[in-house]
């Protein structure tokens, strides 16, 4: 989980928007709890092997001084790694990680003090029940000595001393005198208490996800997985402990049932397009290839296109220019990295070019964190021509608020609501949905953005179809089998299939689908854009797929594993009117924001061992998905080029690391030494270059030949 990120969870926490001695001292009871619940369970599956232990003061305690090593060496590595990690990436000084240390110190002893205290109290009650048996010798023989079946040595594991404290040891005691039942008995009591604090522990866990919304309670997420995974250990012993050679035909038998509910809609935990309308089943469109034809007929594709050309005459009379300058923006995926490289950009161009780059674009296409920073600055752009003219667009504050965190939320309601406590329920319009981290992870972006893009497609019908803002196409791919489903205001079957000469060559099947036109009757409007900008970027296991209402039910993942740049659905666009294009345009240029280099060098595939025998075949296609994007789109580029006939050209801005080894990784979470080294890419020779060629075609146009 490290390339998401997920290790800045654990060495830098944040609660309540900061990294401190709380947020550490949050983790470190988190901590706790997990080093506490593996002794609990193994206590339980093992203490058989320790019989000596029963006759013992405190045995818990003493089981726990003797399983010290696994726990100590953990926290050792751990302190070192957090260390390093909080010096060199989020550039903390000394006295800030001493006090982190000391946070996370502190948690984890108050709970392994509170846990012992706990036991020591279960120690106390089983003496006092005990006594008098053990206390009267003569009862002890006639009462445990009837039973002829003696305790014998454990044969797995051979004891011969033990630490008895910290600091001094001492020899097993002989117990093969004792009755297994005087034995067992006690181990019993022992592990109905430790049962009872697993339990304690996962209601914990529910109330913290049914409060969720509350900063309070956004523990960080580190916490709640620690405290999943101490559950999960208590569960599986629990399972072995009472069930014994049952619990495999158990889970498997339980695996079935659950299978069986889901199959029939019992249970549902599949994640929602939130605003989409999921009651009325018998109106649900059928995904097939009759029922993606039937959005894409002649007359339909025609009606489509006039209306789009309407909207294309309402962008350049805005610019007042006989023949302006046609901008597109193709911005690619690459989670929080991409989001604040593209944010980054925008603002630089929109500075160079006096505040006139947003108005001369028309068209916003790409994937994932890209269109996050994408969206967030068009819609500031509105803000500040409709609303707040003193708006400073190319404020600081902007770039660090795209840039803040969105992996903690996101893990600690997997944790806490997808996995304990999947009851709660939201409204969007007329339609509820179930909290899951899908809504965790919008409602974290809706805060970072101080609210701005909270909301509906219906909202921005208007502003698009002006030209007041730049039409944004938000794109995902259905699993099922890999179409795009493109999400827009405006209606673009024209953008279904390729624009092909049908006297020519054979029908082509649509590879893309009209959103707003396929669900017209699921209140396809309705659809929240942070939802929109969420199922562009659902990066498999991180965020959920989005099932939507159809017939067969289909589901849709991120666009990056399409079109990660964005490029390929503004080739088709432009290769739509060309013709309008070329009549009333002096040209084309696409502007490409990319979190990686071009050329495909980067992050090459490489391997030194044996195991590349198994492995190569298996990953190859991973290492090498998005450089086969790269060069498929370059080849329709120029195809597109040769064809189009007008000055046509494509400015890349790349996000390239000062250093390899540091580079900014592929997650919803950024240090403070990536969020830097993303900032200062802008001052590459290369960034520096286009930036001033967009400054000349932005002040003089394009150059005449």
């Amino acid at each position: 989980m490290q390339s998401f990120g997920a290790n800045a969870l654990f060495f830098s926490p944040e609660y309540l928007g900061n990294v401190n001695a709380v947020s550490s001292g949050i983790v470190g009871v988190a901590t706790g709890v997990f080093i506490m619940s593996w002794n609990i369970t193994t206590f339980i599956l093992f203490s058989r092997h320790f019989r000596f232990l029963a006759t013992a003061t405190k045995p818990f305690l003493k089981y726990c001084i003797n399983n010290f090593i696994i726990p100590v060496f953990f926290l050792v590595f751990y302190f070192i790694k957090a260390v390093r990690f909080d010096i060199t990436k989020e550039l903390l000084g000394g006295t800030e990680i001493f006090f982190l240390i000391c946070g996370f110190l502190i948690g984890l002893i108050l709970i392994i003090v509170v846990s012992l205290l706990y036991f020591f109290g279960a120690d106390k009650t089983i003496i006092r029940q005990m006594a008098p048996v053990i206390g009267d010798p003569k009862l002890f023989r006639s009462q445990f000595r009837r039973n002829e079946v003696k305790l014998s040595e454990s044969r797995i594991i051979k004891v011969q001393w033990y630490l008895n404290s910290p600091f001094s040891v001492k020899k097993v005691r002989d117990v093969s005198h004792y009755s297994r039942e005087f034995v067992e008995s006690i181990f019993s009591r022992h592990h109905f208490s430790a049962i009872l604090s697993v339990f304690i522990a996962f209601i914990f866990l529910i109330i913290v996800g049914f409060f969720m919304d509350s900063p309070f309670f956004q523990i960080p997420a580190a916490s709640s997985t620690l405290i999943f995974f101490a559950i999960l250990i208590s569960l599986s012993g629990a399972f072995s402990y009472f069930l014994q050679h049952w619990s495999i035909p158990f889970l498997v038998v339980l695996f079935f049932v659950l299978n069986l509910l889901y199959k029939y809609d019992v249970i549902d935990p599949s994640n929602k397009a939130y605003g989409l309308n999921y009651i009325n089943r018998d109106d649900r469109p059928s995904y097939s290839e009759d029922g993606l034809l039937r959005l894409c007929t002649a007359e339909k594709v025609a009606r489509d296109k006039q209306n789009m050309i309407r909207i294309l005459d309402n962008w350049k009379k805005k610019q007042k220019e006989a023949k302006p300058v046609f901008y597109i923006i193709n911005t690619s995926g690459g989670g929080n990295r991409s989001a604040t490289f593209t944010m980054n950009v925008l603002q630089r161009l929109d500075s160079l070019s006096g505040g006139k780059l947003i108005n001369k674009t028309f068209l916003i296409t790409g994937a994932s964190g890209g269109m996050f920073g994408a969206a967030y600055f068009r819609e500031l752009a509105r803000l500040r021509a409709k609303v707040d003219t003193t708006l400073n667009l190319y404020d600081p504050k902007y770039v660090d608020a795209i840039s803040r965190d969105l992996l903690n939320p996101l893990f600690s309601s997997f944790v806490a609501r997808d996995l304990a406590s999947p009851a709660q329920k939201f409204t969007v319009g007329n339609y509820e949905y179930i909290k899951d981290r899908g809504y965790a992870f919008e409602q974290k972006l809706a805060e970072n953005t101080g609210g701005i893009l909270d909301r509906q497609m219906k909202d921005l019908y208007e502003d698009e179809k002006n030209a007041d803002i730049p039409l944004m196409l938000f794109n995902s791919v259905v699993t099922r089998d890999s179409r795009s489903m493109i999400i827009s205001t405006q209606p673009v079957s024209f953008l279904m299939r390729p624009v092909y000469d049908s006297m020519r060559i054979p029908p082509i099947s649509p590879d893309a689908i009209d959103f707003a036109a396929f669900f017209h009757k699921q209140n396809p409007m309705n659809l929240r854009l942070l939802t929109a900008l969420r199922m562009n970027a659902t990066f498999p296991y991180v965020l959920p797929n989005v099932w939507l209402p159809t017939d067969p039910v289909i589901d849709v993942m991120d666009a990056g594993f399409r079109d990660n740049f964005g490029e390929q659905t503004a080739i088709r666009f432009i290769n739509v009117f060309k013709e309008w294009l070329r009549e009333n345009t002096s040209g084309v240029v696409f502007i490409q924001i990319r979190d990686r280099k071009t050329g495909g060098w980067q992050n090459p595939y490489e391997s030194t061992d044996i195991t590349e025998i198994v492995t190569k075949p298996l990953l190859l296609l991973q290492y090498n998905w998005y450089k086969m994007q790269e060069y498929n789109q370059d080849d329709l580029l120029s195809l597109s080029q040769n064809d189009f006939r007008l000055p046509f050209y494509k400015l890349i801005f790349q996000y390239v690391p000062k250093n390899e080894l540091e580079a900014a990784t592929l997650n919803f979470h950024l240090t403070k030494q990536e969020k830097t080294d993303i900032a200062n890419a802008l001052f590459s020779r290369e960034n520096q270059q286009y930036f001033k060629v967009i400054k000349n075609f932005v002040e003089k146009g394009l150059p005449e030949n």
